[in-house]
């Protein structure tokens, strides 16, 4: 397939997730809204950001969808993006494994998980965490990228109190 055709699919199904996550926040009791990077209005608000910023001032939680709305552009840049344009203190990624390694711990069983990297430890070393723009986006920006687990139960709520295991990326000195 066209990589540009593949790319709006994968945009329009992060809008069908965004609406799934929005719902079960919803029955949760959380004010949410979803903001699309593809206008669909009938489906969910466009994303404009002092609109955006004006629902997490009235204490809503704001789904950012589609990525960019540009094919070529990953999910990771399309939310290091959002996070730099939203004022973010940190840039949370979820994902199949509780942190960075050397190589994919899943294939690579004595593969080196890292507490603490740089940015540029990740762009020099190639680690697969997320595409080089996100993390160049993120070093610009002096944004820390927390990296864990999403199949851990509690996961997030551990990370945020400071107990979940992850890696922190950060400027500075890695401890990795």
């Amino acid at each position: 397939m066209e990589r540009a055709t593949a790319d709006y699919m994968g945009m329009l199904a992060t809008v069908i997730n965004a609406l799934a996550l929005e719902n079960a926040l919803e029955r949760a009791g959380a004010d949410t809204r979803v903001q699309s990077a593809i206008p669909m209005p009938t489906v969910c608000e466009p994303y404009v950001r002092p609109r955006a910023v004006s629902h997490i001032q009235k204490g809503r939680i704001v789904i950012f969808a589609a990525g960019t709305g540009n094919p070529f552009f990953t999910t990771d840049t399309a939310a290091a993006l959002r996070a730099v344009e939203m004022g973010c203190d940190a840039f949370f990624k979820a994902t199949q494994v509780d942190g960075v390694y050397s190589a994919d711990p899943k294939t690579t069983p004595d593969a080196t998980r890292y507490e603490r990297l740089t940015y540029t430890d990740v762009l020099t070393r190639d680690l697969k965490v997320m595409d080089a723009t996100a993390i160049s986006l993120a070093r610009e920006q002096g944004l820390p990228v927390v990296v864990f687990s999403l199949h851990e139960p509690g996961g997030l709520a551990a990370v945020l109190a400071g107990t979940g295991r992850h890696t922190l990326i950060t400027e500075g000195d890695a401890h990795g």
